[in-house]
């Protein structure tokens, strides 16, 4: 009997301990926790900034006959997609308003819409140049334009003034209006003239008629005026001939009477 509750001991105590041993019962112990290293992706980068040419030109100079221009030619289109792309931009001269009135009206007006556009292109180059860099461009002499290789400009740095040569003009650069990359603008005061468009240099604008004179007197002559003073003179006139003829008489009675 003993010995029975022996085995039944043993067989107990056998049990618990594959019980106990189970790695399917035994308790598992949280995971650690893992701590990642920070981020080292870079950031994105900003979008870059464009120019709004159609904007700058709107209210800077004045400049409204050259954007007119630009705007009815499409060639502001042109310009845009050029200053946005930032690996070449752009450089523009850009001349004021009193430049264009200086010539003709018909300067402009007898080319086509082919002959306006490349006269618009031709006010630019399809590159970014600060006005830093001209005195090695000028080396470089003639300098094609966006019109294309035939129409180019001879550019001349003295002492600091710019120059820019077309065929029948050779305006100066009278002011930076904006010169950040990718995108230079300059102010000229002519407009530039290419002997592919024009065969001789174009006529200017007639000069205004003179504004009249303050000053002058208030008191206008009287109609007749003139008549009336001519008219007084023959009158005095005659009142001394008749008074020369009447002493001649009376000495004649005078000289009479004596003889008497």
């Amino acid at each position: 009997m003993m010995g029975m509750e022996f085995k039944a001991a043993i067989l107990t105590t056998a049990v618990l301990a594959i019980l106990l041993c189970s790695p399917a019962l035994a308790q598992k112990s949280p995971p650690a926790s893992v701590s990642l290293p920070p981020s080292t992706s870079p950031a994105p980068a900003p979008a870059p900034h464009y120019v709004d040419l159609a904007a700058l030109l709107g209210v800077a100079g004045p400049f409204h006959t050259f954007l007119s221009y630009l705007q009815k030619t499409d060639v502001i289109k042109t310009f845009q997609s050029q200053a946005n792309n930032t690996d070449e931009g752009i450089t523009i001269f850009v001349p004021k308003d009193s430049a264009f009135a200086a010539l003709k009206k018909s300067t402009f007006s007898n080319l086509t819409s082919d002959q306006l556009k490349q006269l618009l292109l031709y006010h630019s180059f399809p590159k970014y140049y600060p006005l830093a860099t001209f005195r090695n461009l000028s080396v470089l002499n003639p300098v094609n334009t966006f019109a294309g290789s035939p129409y180019t400009l001879n550019l001349t740095d003295n002492m600091g003034t710019i120059s820019v040569q077309s065929m029948w003009s050779k305006p100066k650069i009278s002011s930076s209006v904006y010169a950040t990359d990718p995108v230079a603008v300059y102010s000229i005061d002519k407009v530039l003239l290419p002997m592919q468009l024009f065969s001789k240099d174009p006529p200017l604008a007639p000069a205004p008629a003179p504004a009249p004179q303050s000053g002058a007197s208030d008191v206008a002559p009287s109609p007749g005026g003139g008549k009336e003073g001519g008219k007084d003179k023959a009158d005095s006139t005659s009142a001394g001939y008749r008074v020369g003829v009447s002493g001649l008489l009376a000495a004649a009675a005078g000289g009479l009477m004596l003889l008497w």
